[in-house]
């Protein structure tokens, strides 16, 4: 069985990520929700991630499969919770999670979960921060599975999000 790499995307793969985003906007339209409905995320957006160094996709060989920006300590929006977070340490932030058409239903963004994981005790980070729509019921479903709490709202673009986070395990 041939690995899954989870890594930095190329500049040169906006539009292939453009394509997942665009599909999974569709996608959050069908399920009735007002998730990425207002024309974010938008190309440009991926390409200032990509620009910052902060786009990762999901790999099978050479087929993209997911795609995802995952930071550092980066979301000045976290300071306004309206709630409270379960720490106020150095966290890693991920948003515009994405699956291919092609992939879903595979675990594939649970998968990409797991290298955020990594990533965050790679840097020595044992928190995770992350928010979503009310409606966007697949994501909340994996909060809840992978044990993240909800710690109040967080607002983009006057759009009230759950926010949640999860307290990673240090390695002794």
């Amino acid at each position: 069985m041939s690995k899954h790499h989870f890594r930095k995307a190329e500049i040169s793969e906006a539009s292939t990520i453009w394509e997942i985003l665009q599909q999974a906007i569709v996608r959050r339209k069908k399920d009735g929700s007002n998730q990425w409905q207002d024309g974010y995320p938008n190309l440009e957006v991926v390409q200032k991630d990509l620009a910052k160094g902060v786009g990762y996709v999901l790999t099978h060989g050479t087929s993209i499969i997911g795609y995802c920006a995952v930071a550092i300590n980066d979301e000045p929006e976290y300071t306004k919770i309206e709630g409270k977070w379960v720490t106020n340490e150095d966290f890693v932030v991920f948003h515009r999670l994405a699956i291919s058409e092609k992939y879903l239903g595979t675990g594939f963004a649970k998968m990409i979960f797991q290298f955020i994981e990594e990533f965050a005790i790679e840097n020595n980070i044992y928190s995770i921060k992350a928010d979503t729509n009310f409606d966007n019921f697949a994501m909340l479903a994996i909060f809840k599975q992978l044990s993240y709490s909800y710690c109040g709202e967080v607002y983009f673009r006057g759009s009230p999000r759950k926010a949640f986070e999860k307290i990673l395990a240090k390695v002794e």
